[in-house]
């Protein structure tokens, strides 16, 4: 299997041009109801891509890996992502996703791998890991990356409906 990284990167490298290949009108507009828009879909991984930043940079000085949990309706609601322009919120995806894939990659192996008993990813992961269990980085950034590849699946399953 390739690296979080190198997976996230052909991710990205696939997805951007689907991106923004969607109009800004067919992304304002809620995929159903109680549903985000695309729009708000994108807004949520951009969020996502900024926490998890700070998530795998500060788990490099610790043993540990606790990191903050965050109301995602909240987030996405306040920042208005419904209103921004489409091509703007790809383009900030893009850009902090590829920041990440960076911060991804400098990770030494030791620190990837190393298990840790203290950690929030039964809070945090989208697959999550019982407190019980040890976790490492390296599965919370493969798991940062499932994650993104879900939602964008969402964002396109409309689109590609006969």
């Amino acid at each position: 299997m390739d690296t979080s990284e190198k997976e996230l990167r052909r991710v990205i490298a696939t997805a951007t041009p689907r991106l923004e290949a969607i109009a800004d009108d067919q992304a304002a507009s809620p995929r159903g109801p109680g549903k985000w828009s695309r729009k708000e879909i994108i807004g949520h991984l951009i969020d996502s891509a900024t926490i998890n930043h700070q998530r795998f940079v500060r788990a490099q000085f610790t043993d540990e890996l606790i990191g903050p949990t965050y109301d995602q309706d909240a987030w996405v609601r306040v920042q208005r992502y419904r209103e921004a322009p489409w091509r703007e919120l790809v383009s900030l995806w893009t850009f902090m996703n590829l920041q990440l894939a960076r911060v991804m990659e400098a990770v030494p192996s030791h620190v990837r791998t190393m298990p840790r008993a203290r950690h929030n990813l039964e809070q945090v992961a989208f697959r999550a890991i019982p407190p019980s269990e040890p976790a490492t980085l390296e599965y919370f950034m493969q798991d940062y990356v499932v994650h993104l590849e879900h939602h964008l699946g969402q964002i396109f399953e409309s689109l590609e409906a006969p």
